[in-house]
């Protein structure tokens, strides 16, 4: 397998899929430019699976990138071509691959504007393989122009197929603004690492980092550079997550974007930022973020209870899913600021595991849930002729049972309930984090309280009570439209009661990274 150059087809086949099916009916799609939109999102799975099985693969046991794909590239700057994958790039490809068909699929089955429009398979296939793109490249000039790159798909996807035109377009610009705002600052702190070390890959200038050679050579252009040039990278990713207070963008893009767009949005364009967070910022800087972390871990624990309780003020369910993903994306942010809080003690390494091990895991369960919820959602807004406000329906459990059963199981998923995948990631979060800093972890459990008020409260007034009178008529859910849910509500059960089968894929990578933590200065 080593001479299949398997990540390049991960990120490239969507590509050509968007290339083709523009091509093949260029104004309207038909049945076989749909069907074939789907086989090239699909790609992305069956690499990952065949990246998993096939002899010559990916070793979970082994902790460094594998497959990996060098090239020279730009000799003039040192870029290269270079792709890698770890246990934590292919939680994320798994994740990619699962919620990108069910997602493109889901977008026809709600909103009939998707499903008349060309361009949106096209977009959305773009924005697939930038994803992938950001996932795996190794040199910052390659993940900087895939982090670019799926900007502007998503911007797209927003603003032409928004159901209200207005404030979707608000919503993609201030979405566009905002990110692009960050990437400015992140883009500069990188010029600063180049010009002073002359490469942009990230395990050498990870390496740079881990021994302070790089704040040595930083230091040497002046004093402030160091935490400048740390600032900027940091702010770049802040915006992508969102870590408060910079989520003023997310609550509006999710809510005006189509149900299929939304779903990708929450699913795996968020974790991007959490991705950088491990892979850029904490290898290379160790000694700024450790420095830093007390003052983070205060910004993550109010996107912790400030998100929930935001949620819980939002009569807009796309509204209010949308901050519970800032609430539940701000847990694994306070871990890993929690584990850089204490960066160099050897006294901590069961919590710094957990930790970490958490923070994967919520992750990838995190996308399955909030990605079932905006279907859900979408589907009520679809049958109601446009309606999601929460006082707007009423005992849907007596008309669409089937419907309130997948719903409920999506709720409580991302609830924690035992038994379904939410909760082991957000177990071990909280076993790690009351191991780190007790008095935060503390104030985290505000926010599952919380949590549990405002999803009870929309599973209440939704689906229980008087069948309300938007609700009469309404028909339970068709085949084509259970399927989208299938992998993710199958997901939900497997990975909460055999949790185990994903974390076997990073178990190894987490020990390693949990003894390198300790082992800093």
């Amino acid at each position: 397998m080593n001479s299949i150059p398997l990540l390049s087809l991960i990120i490239f086949t969507p590509w050509v899929g968007a290339l083709l099916v523009a091509l093949h009916h260029p104004r309207k799609p038909n049945a076989i430019s749909r069907a074939g939109a789907v086989v090239f999102s699909l790609s992305t799975i069956i690499y990952a699976i065949a990246a998993i099985v096939l002899p010559g693969g990916f070793n979970p046991d082994a902790v460094g990138l594998q497959l990996t794909e060098t090239h020279s590239w730009i000799d003039s700057l040192n870029v290269r071509y270079s792709l890698g994958l770890d246990g934590l790039s292919l939680m994320l490809v798994l994740l990619t691959g699962i919620i990108g068909p069910t997602a493109l699929v889901a977008s026809w089955r709600v909103a009939p504007v998707t499903r008349e429009s060309n361009l949106y398979p096209v977009l959305f296939l773009l924005l697939q393989g930038a994803s992938l793109g950001v996932f795996l490249a190794q040199d910052f000039f390659l993940w900087f122009l895939f982090w670019e790159l799926s900007l502007f798909p998503a911007f797209f996807l927003i603003k032409m197929f928004g159901a209200n035109a207005a404030k979707a377009t608000r919503a993609a610009y201030q979405f566009v603004i905002y990110t692009m705002g960050g990437s400015a600052f992140m883009l500069f702190g990188f010029a600063a690492l180049y010009a002073t070390t002359g490469t942009l890959d990230f395990t050498a200038l990870a390496q740079l980092g881990a021994d302070g050679t790089l704040v040595a050579k930083l230091a040497e252009i002046g004093g402030i550079w160091p935490g400048v040039v740390f600032g900027g990278v940091l702010l770049g990713l802040a915006v992508k997550v969102p870590l408060f207070p910079f989520h003023t963008w997310l609550p509006s893009a999710y809510a005006e974007a189509p149900a299929g767009t939304s779903m990708f949005l929450t699913a795996v364009l968020s974790k991007m930022g959490v991705y950088g967070f491990i892979r850029i910022l904490w290898p290379i800087f160790p000694a700024q973020l450790s420095a830093a972390a007390p003052c983070l871990m205060v910004l993550a624990l109010a996107g912790v209870v400030l998100g929930a309780f935001a949620a819980m003020r939002q009569r807009d369910l796309k509204r209010m899913i949308a901050y519970s993903s800032v609430n539940h994306l701000s847990y694994c942010l306070l871990a890993l600021f929690a584990v850089a809080r204490v960066a160099g003690r050897t006294t901590h390494d069961a919590a710094v595991s957990s930790a970490l091990s958490g923070t994967i895991l919520q992750m990838f369960n995190h996308g399955l849930s909030a990605a079932a919820l905006f279907y859900c959602i979408g589907l009520l807004e679809k049958r109601s002729g446009g309606l999601r406000g929460i006082g707007d329906f009423g005992g849907m459990r007596a008309v669409a049972p089937v419907f309130a059963g997948l719903c409920g199981v999506a709720m409580f998923s991302s609830l924690g309930l035992p038994g379904l995948n939410g909760f082991a990631g957000e177990f071990l979060i909280f076993r790690g984090v009351f191991g780190l800093a007790p008095w935060f972890a503390a104030a985290a459990t505000l926010g599952l309280l919380v949590t549990a008020l405002f999803l009870l409260t929309f599973w209440q007034k939704v689906f229980h009570g008087p069948v309300g009178e938007n609700v009469k008529g309404m028909k339970d859910l068709s085949c084509c439209e259970i399927a989208p849910l299938v992998p993710a509500i199958a997901l939900m059960f497997v990975l909460g009661i055999v949790p185990q089968v994903l974390a076997a894929l990073f178990n190894p990578l987490v020990a390693q990274w949990t003894t390198s933590i300790s082992s800093l200065p």
